[in-house]
């Protein structure tokens, strides 16, 4: 048996512990480092980590600014009320809270677990699943506050519509910044959970609104439990917003059309700088609806009621819906054709001839007017007169001028989704309709009257006549009057400057005389009975909808109605109120829509000479008569005084 070699084992040895050296060292090497990323690299964010476990930051909603009426009067309020929220770092068992609320407050189950999935979320924000809370709904928070300290009560802020429905498309309505927004460089500034405008000022105007959101930081328990106060910074209310509108206009507009039960759009405005006094859109609907912001189950209901109505109650047919203008159309006909010199004052006779006929077709008038002037065409609403003279002019005019006048393109009021509608355009036709491409005849003969190629707003249609009706001068319809000063922001006014068109003041003359003649010589409108001292001018429209379909019935299928009005016109003063009011499936615009406008202008000039805005105050009154004047042009007399001469 061999024994082993002494060298051999010192050997051994002396190897097994230079490798226990250099482990030990290693293992030094790497307890170094890890304390260097725990001590050093990441101090900061793991001090940050156990702040978070002994202190915590709660941001404080900002209120949002009010929004008045130009007199004041409050339109949307920002009031605090008491909510349920959770706070998401508190929950030790998610199913457990979710459980809770549902079963004892009435949470719906699915928007919550949407609200708890939502990564873009900040942890530390505070969901609201409550808005109002109950007396009942609050008992339960304090008596199971140990079992569930995630849940808890507080004071928000919260958007109140105190008109309800009035005004609705012009105020708009709130919500939370959708995941769609937040990847929009626009909303940079935001996060996920915020509240935002959705809708008509609220959104135009949001960042003016919103305020700046305050700041808690508190000491808390393990289980989350506030212990104490350390710091409070107070929210910064946003600015408060004073706008166009006269709210007593707004409720005689509105109940206008609530009254018969129509449906359709109306705008009152000041045609001398813009401010929008009124403006209308039926069907509507309840702003609080989307303000309460809750995820109980009844309000979730109330909210899809809304969003799948097939009558779209959220669509500002103001701004938005599209119709052909029927007659109205024509004011905007006559100025080019006299701007261009295809008719004169003196010369202006074209055949009516109860209609024109095109190839194989026969487009009627109403009526057979003879040989009418163009002062009769307008009274009369001679449908013969405008087929001629559209092709006399032709349609590359008629487009250019059209354009001129700020239709068929988007004109900047301070609302969202302004549709620029639709215009008489060659490229147009061939582009949307390839099997028949090409612009004929029968396509300008259509366009002159409103139908076929033409489809605008109302309040596209009341701009380009308002700019002919003060001499030229186009100013953008709009909203905002003033947001008030705070400490974050200074005092905002409106700023604005016209668009200038030079219309040549004969033109001006002929074609407000002929608006003035509509109401005030039997006219269109001569049945309705404006109060002769007003001077009220204006014209009428009967738009087709579906020509093969009005023979079935039904009123879905009848004529829009139309009335664009202006006053006073004819005096030595610039129209200072113009209101156009659309009646959908109303029929002749002299029946359905000009009585509406009569009781918007009655509201207006009732208020204007101090007395109250009611509409027993509209008394019918025989119209004037005309006087001739001797450069061929009718003027007509001044709230019963000699006829004068229009120069502005």
């Amino acid at each position: 048996m061999s024994k082993k070699n002494p060298k051999e084992g010192s050997y051994d040895f002396e190897t097994r512990l230079f490798v226990l050296q250099y482990l030990v060292l290693a293992l030094f090497v790497v307890i170094g480092i890890r304390f260097y990323i725990l001590q050093v690299a990441r101090h900061d964010d793991f001090q940050a980590r156990a702040e978070n476990n002994r202190i915590r930051e709660i941001p404080i909603p900002a209120p949002r600014g009010n929004i008045y009426d130009r007199y004041g009067k409050l339109l949307a309020d920002s009031t605090p009320a008491c909510n349920i929220v959770i706070y998401p770092l508190d929950m030790t068992d998610r199913e457990e809270t979710t459980r809770a609320l549902v079963e004892n407050l009435g949470v719906d189950r699915d928007q919550l677990v949407a609200e708890l999935n939502d990564s873009k979320r900040p942890k530390s924000q505070p969901i609201l699943v409550k808005q109002n809370a109950s007396a009942g709904d609050r008992a339960w928070v304090a008596a199971h506050e140990f079992e569930n300290p995630e849940i808890q009560i507080e004071f928000q802020p919260q958007r109140i519509y105190p008109n309800l429905k009035l005004a609705a498309h012009v105020l708009g309505y709130i919500g939370e910044v959708s995941s769609k927004q937040l990847e929009n460089p626009k909303f940079a500034d935001y996060k996920s959970g915020d509240i935002i405008g959705k809708g008509g000022i609220e959104a135009i105007y949001d960042r003016i609104l919103r305020g700046k959101e305050g700041m808690r930081r508190l000491i808390v328990d393990s289980r989350g439990r506030p212990i104490r106060e350390l710091q409070k910074v107070e929210p910064i209310k946003g600015q408060d917003v004073y706008t166009t509108l006269d709210l007593d206009i707004q409720k005689v507009a509105e109940l206008e059309f609530d009254k018969t039960g129509d449906t359709g759009a109306a705008v009152a405005m000041n045609p001398q700088n813009g401010e929008i006094l009124a403006m209308v859109s039926r069907p509507s609907f309840d702003p609080n609806v989307f303000a309460a912001n809750v995820i109980s189950s009844d309000n979730r209901a109330e909210l899809r009621a809304i969003m799948s109505d097939k009558t779209n109650p959220l669509y500002n047919k103001a701004v938005q819906g599209i119709y052909p203008t029927g007659s109205t159309w024509k004011l905007l006909m006559t100025t080019a054709a006299l701007e261009e010199g295809v008719i004169s004052a003196k010369d202006s006779r074209l055949a009516c001839g109860g209609g024109i006929s095109m190839g194989n077709r026969f487009i009627r008038c109403m009526g057979n007017h003879g040989s009418p002037d163009i002062h009769t065409a307008i009274v009369r609403s001679c449908d013969g007169y405008y087929y001629r003279l559209a092709l006399k002019m032709g349609i590359d005019m008629i487009h250019d001028w059209m354009v001129k006048f700020g239709t068929g393109q988007k004109i900047g009021i301070d609302l969202p989704s302004e549709s620029p509608g639709w215009i008489p355009d060659k490229k147009l036709k061939a582009r949307f309709n390839p099997r028949d491409p090409e612009w004929k005849d029968f396509d300008t003969v259509l366009a002159s009257i409103g139908q076929g190629s033409v489809a605008i707003s109302p309040m596209q249609l009341l701009y380009a006549t308002n700019g002919i009706m003060v001499g030229g001068e186009y100013y953008t319809p709009h909203l905002f009057k003033e947001a008030k000063a705070t400490p974050l922001a200074p005092v905002k006014y409106y700023e604005g400057h016209p668009r200038e068109l030079k219309l040549s003041q004969t033109t001006i003359d002929i074609v407000s005389y002929g608006a003035w003649g509509v109401v005030n010589e039997g006219g269109t409108a001569g049945g309705v009975g404006f109060p002769r001292e007003l001077n009220v001018g204006g014209k009428t429209g009967t738009a087709q909808v579906i020509a093969m379909e009005k023979a079935r019935g039904g009123k879905e299928h009848k004529d829009h109605a139309w009335f664009i009005s202006y006053a006073p016109l004819h005096t030595q003063e610039k129209p200072e109120f113009a209101v156009v009011v659309l009646t959908e499936n109303g029929g002749f615009g002299g029946r359905a829509s000009a009585p509406k406008a009569k009781m918007i202008h009655a509201a207006y000039f009732s208020k204007k000479l101090g007395r109250p805005v009611l509409p027993e105050l509209v008394a019918r009154t025989e119209p004037p008569m005309s006087q001739a004047h001797p450069n061929g042009v009718n003027k007509a007399p001044h709230a019963g005084s000699a006829p004068v001469v229009v120069h502005r």
